[in-house]
């Protein structure tokens, strides 16, 4: 079974017909037979923090699409813990030098726990820390 975690970049491109990369992130879902995605809480609020700015309607369409993501079988979302966040916050500490964000250190961090390689992004970070991009 193929296991990958999802990044924010992945949600928004499969969400929204109009954004660059939605043919391809199309195009890859149909390809997987066997698969078990992996999520966080973070990541989501992140998705929907994208779409906060939109119309009534597009708000209205995030809400359906993470309620079905909560509730999809082939997907694990890890919920926001007070551990989860300061395992977060010591990646984000020691990499200074790095543009990561909060969500993508939480992110990083799940992955590990998890033992999570592939990740669907194209946010090079995520390569940055040794893991494998599958929209590079």
């Amino acid at each position: 079974m193929n296991r990958f975690f999802v990044d924010t970049f992945y949600w928004i491109a499969l969400a929204n017909r109009r954004d660059q990369w939605h043919q391809r992130v199309q195009a890859f879902n149909r390809t997987l037979t066997t698969r078990h995605f992996y999520t966080t809480e973070e990541v989501l609020g992140e998705f929907l923090d994208f779409c906060g700015g939109g119309t009534p309607e597009t708000r209205r369409r995030a809400v359906l699409f993470t309620r079905r993501v909560l509730t999809d079988p082939h997907m694990t979302v890890v919920s926001q813990t007070h551990a989860s966040f300061l395992d977060g916050l010591a990646l984000y500490e020691a990499r200074p030098d790095k543009a990561y964000s909060l969500t993508d250190c939480i992110s990083m961090q799940t992955m590990r726990r998890a033992g999570l390689t592939d990740v669907l992004t194209n946010d090079h970070h995520f390569r940055q820390e040794g893991f494998r991009l599958l929209f590079p």
